[in-house]
């Protein structure tokens, strides 16, 4: 409704995860620049967290786009699964037949199918996403992969993304053989008012935005009610333009994001 009023050729606000909208930010930089030396250096296990909404799915994807032929890489996007249920699922997100009865006819394809990748000089990357909801039998399961090895080589990395509570996860006892085997770990933060007013601008202008929408005193708004998370900043944006639209405001106030976040019911996250 509101992209004729504002001159946009698609809405920059959106809840997905497109790499195009990712902000190159410091934080998503650092985290993306972290992914890909794990990777290349074959580390291993890999942890990445972050609040709900930081853009570790994003982060993710941004990953995969740049990755060439050289790497086959799976993604798991819901881990809370069955033992083989869950082994299937990574036969086929690497395209491997699956169907498999027990772990032990897993594991042999699977070893057969790394150590073929290796004899290719190519690599192998699991990513396990939303691993917050893991069981810990199966975590215990994914710190066996670790054990894969061909001359003192990795034949697989697996990346552990989630939630801050994936950390709480890792500390429990039953655990602790899976924590020794993170070689590398990065936490996503939160974004500061500065890079708020970034974050805002590169979405605009991706969506065709000839100038700045939100004046100063509403992008401070955003960032006191969003704490600087991008999954709430995008949700307050998308209403505040909307709301912009309907009052046939051009530049969005700090009135307007004040009554956005009344209506959407977000927490004063800086209070």
């Amino acid at each position: 409704m509101y992209l004729q009023y504002y001159q946009l050729s698609r809405k920059p606000f959106q809840i997905t995860t497109e790499t195009e909208f990712l902000w190159p930010g410091e934080k998503h930089r650092e985290a993306i620049a972290t992914l890909k030396y794990g990777l290349t250096e074959d580390k291993g296990f890999l942890l990445l967290t972050g609040d709900v909404g930081a853009g570790k799915t994003t982060v993710v994807n941004a990953l995969l786009s740049e990755l060439d032929e050289n790497t086959a890489a799976a993604l798991v996007q819901d881990p809370g699964m069955e033992k083989i249920e869950f082994f299937n699922y990574i036969a086929a997100a690497f395209g491997l037949a699956g169907g498999f009865q027990t772990k032990g006819a897993f594991l042999e394809a699977f070893v057969a199918f790394l150590t073929r990748l290796y004899s290719e000089g190519r690599r192998a990357l699991l990513i396990i996403d939303e691993c917050q909801l893991i069981s810990d039998p199966l975590l215990n399961e994914l710190r066996l992969f670790s054990n894969l090895e061909k001359r003192g080589r990795k034949l697989i990395n697996v990346f552990l993304v989630g939630q801050l509570e994936l950390n709480d996860i890792l500390l429990k006892p039953e655990n602790r053989a899976t924590r020794q085997r993170i070689t590398v770990n990065y936490n996503i933060g939160a974004l500061s008012l500065k890079e708020t007013r970034k974050y805002l601008q590169h979405r605009l202008s991706v969506a065709g935005a000839g100038g700045e929408i939100f004046d100063k005193g509403a992008v401070r708004e955003i960032h006191r009610f969003s704490g600087g998370l991008p999954r709430l900043i995008n949700i307050i944006a998308d209403r505040a333009l909307l709301t912009g639209f309907v009052y046939s405001q051009k530049r969005v106030s700090r009135r307007i994001i004040r009554e956005c976040a009344k209506e959407l019911d977000i927490p004063d996250r800086g209070a």
